[in-house]
């Protein structure tokens, strides 16, 4: 896990590492073939786990799916923010050409 700037939510929150997302993943899965009506019941192993782990209370189980660190990094090198992808050429929060 690694605190980072989602461009999503707007503020910093905890990326999961592969292994953490593989987990939510799985419970992600899970939460669509439960049976369980309730949205937010259906997810709610998935909410949990990241809630427990991260100390960060969640309540959309979609939010989660994109809080993956290799989805954003690496950093840049002007501002310190994510690039948005990891083959963007420039900052879309400053403006910084990738070197």
């Amino acid at each position: 896990m690694k605190m980072l700037w989602c461009w999503r939510c707007k503020m910093n929150v905890p990326m999961l590492d592969e292994e953490e997302f593989k987990k939510a993943s799985e419970l992600y899965s899970l939460g669509f073939t439960n049976g369980i009506s309730d949205r937010l019941e259906r997810f709610k192993l998935l909410l949990d786990y990241y809630n427990n782990l991260t100390g960060f209370n969640v309540t959309e189980p979609n939010a989660i799916m994109h809080h993956r660190i290799v989805q954003y990094e690496p950093p840049c090198e002007n501002c310190d923010k994510p690039y948005r992808i990891p083959l963007a050429t420039f900052c879309a929060a400053c403006g910084n050409k990738k070197k």
